[in-house]
């Protein structure tokens, strides 16, 4: 297996000078229980510029990867997100702004909550009767506070459950929901069980938060940021469903 990871390593990280590209030493690869530990090192020209590090790691099977760098300089240390848009990091000079670390942790949540059809199927079934926009905000507000609450905990490590619990309950939260919507169709009191499910979401997202990394020297403002971008794209979802849920049920009338 070594050989292998580190043909990969070698094919999709790599360090430069300036425009010169360092030259990789042999590295090694031991397996762990869970991981496995990849150390290379690369020597580069002294007067070939500035050390950028590039890394691709697995955007060839999910472009949406990100790779979470630490930067240890004489200064201290800084973490990195790259993806695909921003593979590449300079290692001297400063680290990310505030408002970049902001704007990249909220695309990010954006992008969980679009991408995580758990949610979205959540999302249409809690509001599938709505037939008033109050009982929306209601239930809207109600799952933001929830999973705001866990996913603040469990991203600081305060609570934390394994997504062997989390994931399960999650899908048993849309199925409870869709099942209800055959027998309930009032739901100008479905934010109570919104909360309690929202409780449960929150650790959910919390999972993807934590695949991508909290930097250590921002993390409060990144979780606030990752939490706002995860409102806006609910929002959104909220904004496109309900409008096609009230247009498709008046379509139903009709035809009735």
């Amino acid at each position: 297996m070594a050989p292998s990871v580190l043909t990969y390593i070698g094919d999709h990280v790599a360090v430069f000078a300036g425009r010169q590209q360092c030259a990789p030493r042999p590295g090694t690869a031991l397996p762990a229980d869970t991981h496995v530990l990849v150390t290379v090192a690369w020597t580069c020209p002294l007067d070939g510029g500035e050390l950028r590090y590039r890394a691709t790691l697995f955007h060839d099977v999910d472009p949406t990867a990100r790779h979470l760098a630490i930067i240890a300089t004489e200064s201290g240390e800084r973490e990195l997100a790259l993806d695909s848009r921003a593979p590449e990091v300079a290692l001297s000079g400063a680290g990310s702004s505030a408002l970049q670390v902001v704007g990249r942790f909220v695309q990010a949540g954006i992008e969980h909550i679009f991408l995580g059809y758990d949610h979205i199927a959540f999302l249409a079934a809690i509001v599938l009767w709505a037939q008033r926009l109050w009982p929306v905000i209601k239930i809207v507000t109600a799952f933001t506070i929830a999973h705001s609450i866990t996913l603040s905990l469990a991203a600081l490590q305060i609570v934390v459950f394994p997504s062997a619990i989390v994931e399960p309950a999650i899908a048993a939260t849309i199925i409870f929901v869709a099942v209800e919507n055959f027998f309930l169709r009032n739901v100008d009191g479905r934010w109570r069980v919104t909360f309690v499910f929202g409780l449960i979401h929150g650790f959910g997202f919390a999972s993807a938060l934590q695949e991508i990394g909290l930097p250590a020297n921002a993390a409060v403002p990144a979780l606030a940021a990752f939490n706002i971008g995860v409102e806006i794209g609910q929002v959104v979802i909220v904004a496109l469903i309900f409008p096609l849920l009230l247009w498709s049920d008046r379509i139903g009338h009709r035809a009735a």
